[in-house]
Order: C-alpha cells, then structure tokens, then sequence
C-alpha cells in the first residue's frame, strides 16, 4: 500500500486528469431531488407506500465488513431524512413509511449485534436528533438478503448450511423479513429444486427452530450487548469522519465509500489466500479430484427474443404523440422545481420506457461518474 505522501500525489493526478478529462460530471439540480420527490408525493397520495428501501445489501456484497455495511447504510437513511426535511417536510409524515435493506453474513454474532446496533443507532438518532414524534418514525423496518457473495461454486450443498446460518442470524437480530439464497446461485439463475430448499430453509428457521417465539432472543448475552455496543461505537466513529468530509453526498464524490470497502474487500481477499480466513472447500477441507454435479438451471435465447418482441409491440402500438408529450411534461418538471412523480406517472401511461425516461433525467441533470479509487 502506498505511503501517505504518494498515496496523496496519486490521488491529486488521478483527479486532475479525470476533471480534465470532463467524465466527472455531477447534476447541477439538488442531489436528493428524486428522492424527496417520491417521498413528498407518497405521503400526500400513497402514504402506506414503502417510499425507499434504503440498501447497504451491496455495499456488503462489493466487499466491506459488517461495520461498514452498517455505517454507510445507516449514514445513507439519514441523509434521506434531513433532505426529506429541508425540502419542507415534517419528518413523520415520511419517516414511518421508510425501509433498509441489510445482508446478513456467516461470522453469526457479528451479524446479530450489527442488525441489534442498526435498530439502536435509528431509534435514538430519528427522536433526540431529528425531533420525530411518532413511534413509527423510530422504527428501524429492514428486510434481510443472505449473503451472495459467501456461496462458493466449490462443495455448492454446504450453501445451504451457510445460507441456514445467515437467516437465522438475521432472525436472531430482529429482521421482519428474509431473503434465503440458493446453493447454485454462484453458478447460474437458481434452479427449482434449489429455490425450493431455500424456502424450506427459511421455513424451517420460522416453524421448527422456535427462535421467532420471542423478541430478541440473545438480549443479555454479556457477549451479544458488548459486541452491539461495539458496533454502535464504530458506526458513531464513521459516522464523525462523514461529518468531517461535509455529509454523505461529499463523501461519496470524494470516494471515501467507495475506498473503506475496497480496502475491506482486499484485505479480505488476502486473508483467505494466506488461509487466515477459513472457507470449507475452497481454501481448506477440498475434495480432490472430487466434482459435484449439480443441475442448473438453463435459459435460452428463446426468452430474450420473446420481451424483445413484447417491447416491440408496445412501442407500434402506444400513441407516439401522447409520449412525447409526457416526456416533455417529465423534461420541464426537472428543469424546474414540480414535483416529478406525476409526470413519472403520465409516462407509464402512455407506455413511455424507462430508458426514455432516465434518457430525459440524463440530459438535464448530467451524469454521475465514479471518482477514482485510490489506496
């Protein structure tokens, strides 16, 4: 890794010759504006719309740790709720309907204090420092994803012994709603057969294992509180270093996000390549010259043609003139301050793609470019 001084000159030609090479390109309307769009309209229109589902899922799967996962995600859900509250609205008419979205990995106690840290963090952040009033506000509401990126292509049945102990550290941890992988999802869309035992799994942890018979069930372990405690003081530390670089929008633009975790992501890497990190049949416990078959599940270019033609259709058939109106009505709202989802709604309507509504979004508010990640 490079020394402070070089890793400083790096960084300063790196962006030198990425601004002049104009593809740093940043939107010149409100970096929020879509977001606070959505959630001023929902709460008018729609209010048991779950508005956003704040993700830290793959902020997780492009290698951080479960620090930062939690960190970065929680730092995004707040910075929603103070530009939900700079555009003029009073946070319980949106906070209630917000949602996260975590992963939930193999180290199962880690995964547990993370997700029990997460509902702290959010209860006590949304009432003594964004002044909500309404119990739902504080409500820390996630769905939970098995980790995709701990299946391994090597030994794919032990994913479900993997998968089985990731849901249920996320039960464990209070989610209130569960996504189980499928064992040959590192190796093709997942096939019945494996979607099938996904569930069961699922079901399993739900009906037999009794652990949804209580809320947080591993309350009071001395080691489950000190490692949330831990957890809590690691993401108030991140939290600062945000704060420092001017919010999460700046932080992001600066590539301090996107750094952390490819640093976490190669030191992990490493770890498994110096075998200090232990993976059961591909760094430790291999089956030479053993292969398991499995049956995957084969898509042909039969389906592509299909929604190609579905896509076809619907463009001879939709009134062109109605489309170009909605797009236009889509083109003067961004440019100036109306609320967008009504116009988001006229193109639906009228059968306007999506394409051709992020293609009018593109031209008037630029394009985002990552900066480069530098070590």
């Amino acid at each position: 890794m490079p020394s402070e001084a070089l890793r400083g000159t790096l960084q300063n030609d790196l962006l030198k010759e990425y601004i002049a090479q104009k593809t740093w390109i940043f939107p010149p309307k409100p970096s929020m504006r879509i977001i606070t769009d959505i959630m001023a309209y929902c709460a008018e229109h729609v209010p048991q719309w779950n508005t956003i589902s704040i993700s830290g899922y793959h902020i997780r799967e492009a290698g951080s740790t479960a620090l930062q996962e939690l960190a970065f995600t929680l730092a995004d859900g707040f910075a929603y709720v103070e530009a939900g509250i700079a555009a003029g609205m009073d946070v319980d008419t949106f906070a209630p309907r917000l949602s996260h979205f975590f992963n939930s990995h193999l180290d199962f106690f880690e995964e547990v204090a993370k997700f029990r840290a997460a509902r702290r963090i959010w209860a006590t952040d949304m009432r003594e420092k964004y002044g909500a009033k309404n119990p739902k506000s504080w409500l820390m509401r996630f769905h939970t994803q098995t980790a995709g990126c701990s299946l391994t292509a090597q030994q794919p049945f032990n994913n479900v012994v993997r998968t089985a102990l990731e849901g249920l550290a996320a039960v464990m941890g209070g989610t209130q709603s569960l996504h189980t992988n499928s064992m040959d999802e590192t190796l093709a869309l997942p096939s019945e057969e494996a979607v099938h035992v996904a569930l069961r799994t699922q079901q399993v942890i739900a009906f037999e294992s009794g652990v949804a018979n209580v809320i947080d069930p591993l309350g009071g372990s001395y080691y489950v509180e000190a490692l949330t405690d831990k957890m809590e003081k690691g993401c108030r530390e991140y939290f600062d270093q945000i704060e420092k670089l001017g919010g999460v929008i700046p932080a992001i633009e600066k590539g301090f996000f996107q750094r952390e975790i490819a640093r976490a992501a190669f030191r992990y890497q490493r770890e498994i390549e110096e075998k200090k990190r232990i993976v059961v049949g591909v760094n430790d416990y291999v089956d030479e010259g053993e292969e398991i078959k499995i049956d995957l599940l084969r898509i042909g270019p039969e389906v592509e043609e299909r929604q190609k033609k579905v896509l076809s259709d619907v463009r001879r058939d939709r009134d062109d003139a109605g489309v170009t109106a909605a797009l236009a009505g889509l083109r003067a709202a961004a440019e100036g301050t109306d609320n967008l989802m009504p116009h988001f709604v006229d193109c639906c309507r009228v059968y306007a793609t999506e394409g051709e509504m992020i293609g009018v979004l593109r031209e008037v508010f630029g394009e985002y470019r990552e900066p480069p990640i530098y070590w």
